[in-house]
C-alpha cells in the first residue's frame, strides 16, 4: 500500500533493529497495511506511520529481552509488539494472547505467511485463563489500560523473577506514582522506567518494567460463624 514503505530517513534505524530480517519486517508491514486495515485492526490513517509509530517503536523493546527468552504478548491485537519482537529476535519464543476471533485469525495467518510457526504461537483467550498454563520470562503489553490493571493481567503469567514490560507514553511516571501500591500487592517490585532505542528512534520508546518478585495466593473467603457451626440454628 502506498505510504507504508520504509523512508530513507528511517532505514538506518530499521537496519539496526531488524538486521538481516528487515525484509521480513517489510513483509509484515505490507500485511498490516492491507489485510490489517481491511479487517479493522489498523486504522487507515496509521498505514503511512507503520514504520515509525509501530514497527520501530516496538522493535526497540528487544534490547530489554534476554537471549532465548520466552515472551508472552498480552492483548496482542495485530501482533504489536509480539510479532515485531519475534522478527527482530529470532532467538526468542513468543506466545500471542488475544481474545477476539478476528484478531487471532489475522495473527495465525500472519505467523504462517512470515514463516514464524516454529517461533510464534497464537492463543485465543483472556490472560486470566492462561494463569497456571504459562510461566514466561517476559510478558509484554502495549495496551492503553492503567498500570494496575495491566499488572493484574500480566504479572501472573510471568515466572517469579520474570518481568512485565509495558509500553507506555509520557504519563508513565505518573502512573507509577499512582499505582505502585497496587503493583506491590500483586507481587510486583518497584516499577522502573526505561527509554529504549535512544539514538536510533525519536522519540524513544517508554517502557515500564516490573519484576514479579513473589507469587500472590488469592485470598479465600472466611467461613461465617454459622457455617463453622454446621449451619445449625440456636
Amino acid at each position: 500500500m502506498a505510504g507504508s514503505s520504509l523512508s530513507p530517513e528511517l532505514l538506518p534505524a530499521a537496519q539496526a533493529l531488524f538486521g538481516p530480517r528487515l525484509p521480513l519486517a517489510s513483509r509484515y508491514v505490507e500485511l498490516l497495511a492491507t489485510d490489517g486495515v481491511l479487517r479493522g485492526l489498523i486504522g487507515p490513517r496509521e498505514a503511512p506511520r507503520l514504520w515509525d509509530r509501530h514497527l520501530l517503536n516496538c522493535a526497540a523493546v528487544a534490547e530489554l529481552i534476554s537471549p532465548a527468552a520466552t515472551v508472552v504478548d498480552v492483548g496482542s491485537g495485530a501482533g504489536l509488539p509480539g510479532i515485531v519482537l519475534a522478527v527482530a529476535r529470532p532467538d526468542i519464543s513468543v506466545i500471542l494472547v488475544e481474545t477476539l476471533a478476528r484478531r487471532t485469525s489475522f495473527l495465525e495467518e500472519a505467523v504462517s505467511e512470515l514463516g514464524l510457526t516454529e517461533q510464534v504461537s497464537v492463543v485465543r483467550g483472556r490472560a486470566e485463563e492462561q494463569v497456571g498454563l504459562i510461566a514466561a520470562d517476559v510478558v509484554t503489553a502495549r495496551a492503553v489500560a492503567p498500570l494496575d490493571r495491566l499488572a493484574g493481567w500480566c504479572l501472573p503469567l510471568a515466572a517469579v523473577g520474570g518481568r512485565l514490560l509495558a509500553l507506555k507514553g509520557a504519563s508513565a511516571a505518573e502512573e507509577i506514582a499512582e499505582h505502585a501500591v497496587a503493583v506491590a500487592r500483586l507481587g510486583g517490585g518497584t516499577p522502573v522506567v526505561h527509554q529504549c532505542g535512544v539514538g536510533l528512534i525519536e522519540p524513544a520508546t517508554t517502557v515500564v518494567e516490573i519484576v514479579r518478585e513473589r507469587e500472590v495466593v488469592p485470598k479465600t473467603a472466611r467461613p461465617s460463624k454459622r457455617a463453622s457451626r454446621g449451619g445449625r440454628r440456636r
